[in-house]
């Protein structure tokens, strides 16, 4: 039972989407422009830096803080954190309020590695920043973010429980971002240097797409 309201919790925190907030504030939904995707990242393109560091803050400070919640409530499963963690990145990308469809969830697992480690996330974060920006793609930071971690959190823990939940997640983010890597190949997908030559980069984007 504990397993299961953990988790619950965890889903229910994801399900609460600051992109999809945001927008309907402004009139729109997120998920109508853009690349549909309900997240930071999206936000970012289509209603500017502040907007997407507000919803990347929030994503992070909810899974974050989901996590430390659960590792309290439920002292009796050695896993909680990342059970809870793991939960709200698939309520952030499968919310049941949004039929399912959300975002990407990298917000959210930085959220749930700050909560299990912050030196951990602090070391993540550089090497990720150093090959995110090598290779201009922030899509490549939740694929080998995740797979990361993952391995990480097995060998220094030894907790096959929570490895087998995280694997899950990899799997799933990996599965999501499979569209990113299309794009990559045909050379549609935005760079990271989207942020500083907006117009540059969607002519690039259309020149490829003709």
């Amino acid at each position: 039972m504990q397993l299961v309201l953990c988790s619950v919790m965890g889903y229910l925190f994801g399900n609460i989407n600051a992109a999809y907030i945001i927008s309907k504030l402004r009139g729109f939904d997120i998920r109508d422009r853009g690349s549909g995707n309900a997240g930071a990242s999206n936000v970012t393109m289509v209603m500017g830096k502040k907007a997407g560091l507000v919803t990347a803050l929030f994503d992070i400070f909810k899974a974050a803080f989901a996590s430390i919640i659960a590792f309290y409530l439920f002292p009796t499963i050695r896993f909680s954190k990342i059970l809870c963690g793991s939960a709200c990145i698939l309520g952030h990308i499968f919310p049941i309020f949004m039929n399912f469809h959300g975002g990407k969830g990298l917000a959210c697992l930085a959220g749930m590695i700050i909560s299990f480690d912050p030196m951990l996330f602090l070391l993540l974060l550089i090497f990720e920043m150093v090959l995110g920006f090598g290779l201009d793609y922030i899509c490549v930071v939740p694929i080998t973010g995740s797979l990361l971690f993952t391995g990480i959190y097995s060998l220094t823990t030894g907790d096959p429980g929570g490895t087998m939940i995280l694997a899950v997640v990899s799997m799933v983010i990996l599965y999501k971002h499979i569209e990113n890597l299309h794009r990559i190949q045909d050379g549609t997908e935005a760079h990271i240097s989207f942020l500083w030559k907006k117009d540059k980069e969607i002519e690039r984007i259309k020149e490829h797409e003709h």
